[in-house]
């Protein structure tokens, strides 16, 4: 098994904090999401790898486990041996007592794409201890009763409209469904469906835990979103309508004279859903990107220096 960088993937020093991780993070998958790369597979690929990194990065526990790791593998390679001598067992996730309950591939049990999808150097690592897993996992002594959590990633457009996904458990099909208005962190709970610990343990509650992917239009911050519209120089200057995109589908934005690159423009009720009313809705907050015209012909050039050596400025 093949050692991963998380660190190299990502892009960031051993040292980045927190908001750098973050900030990279968010950059990258906006970059290489799918729906800004339709039909690429190498982009595609990258885009896990982002998220598989992310995963350990940001979580200070694997983050920890990870580093340790690290540098048992560096001071291995050191010696000049490879990678194929490497002792991987003493890191290997093992869980602890009580029930491992395994439904094979996550992708299927969460109905495409969903699923996390984690690598094979990822799950012998962290296993155990949650994560993108292909297993849905608790432990609680035998014959007690015991939750279930496992990660559910959603696009940006379900977390909008609410979702569902189907969920296998214990010879049943569920098909569970998760509200409009979920963040990442939300837990959806379904009570009473996970599995019995034994015989005369009760059935425990399977949660499902909300990812949010990263959107190439939009960033969301708690219940309101921003994005950036381009604006032509003539609309800026004079006034005019622009186009703007929501997840309901585009609305016009009536921009003034004048209107400076960078200015944000509030369309109330215009962002996410609120999970606990979700009639309501936050706001949406445009900042137009002032666009200037690529190529001008003579005739414009002249315009232009005119228009300079009136307002005082050397052409």
């Amino acid at each position: 098994m093949d050692y991963k960088d998380y660190y190299k993937i990502l892009g960031v020093p051993r040292t980045a904090d927190e908001k750098e991780i973050k900030k990279t993070y968010r950059r990258l998958a906006r970059q290489f999401h799918p729906d800004v790369n339709p039909g690429d597979k190498a982009a595609e690929a990258h885009f896990k790898e982002i998220n598989e990194a992310n995963e350990v990065l940001s979580d200070p526990e694997k983050r920890r486990k990870y580093d340790e790791l690290g540098q048992n593998y560096q001071r291995w390679q050191q010696t000049g041996s490879g990678p194929g001598g490497f002792d991987w067992s003493q890191w290997s996730a093992r869980p602890g007592g009580g029930t491992r309950v395994e439904y094979g591939d996550l992708n299927d049990l969460f109905g495409g794409a969903g699923g996390s999808g984690f690598s094979d150097f990822f799950e012998s690592l962290f296993g155990g201890m949650g994560g993108g897993s292909g297993a849905m996992r608790g432990a609680q002594p035998a014959g007690r009763s015991r939750d279930i959590e496992h990660p559910v990633d959603i696009s940006l457009e379900e977390a909008f409209q609410g979702a569902t996904r189907l969920v296998e458990m214990d010879g049943r099909r569920l098909e569970v469904k998760i509200p409009a208005g979920v963040k990442t962190g939300s837990r959806v709970r379904v009570a009473g469906e996970a599995l019995a610990g034994g015989k005369s343990g009760g059935h425990g509650d399977l949660y499902l835990r909300i990812n949010v992917l990263p959107h190439a239009t939009f960033e969301r911050r708690d219940d309101d979103l921003h994005c950036e519209v381009p604006v032509d120089l003539f609309a800026a200057l004079l006034g005019g309508e622009v186009r703007v995109p929501t997840l309901a589908g585009p609305v016009a934005l009536r921009v003034p004279p004048g209107t400076q690159s960078g200015r944000a423009f509030r369309l109330t009720g215009q962002g996410m859903p609120k999970l606990r009313a979700p009639q309501e809705r936050g706001d949406l907050y445009a900042k137009v990107r002032v666009m200037l015209p690529e190529k001008l012909n003579e005739r414009e050039q002249k315009l232009v220096r005119e228009w300079a050596q009136i307002r005082g400025i050397a052409g």
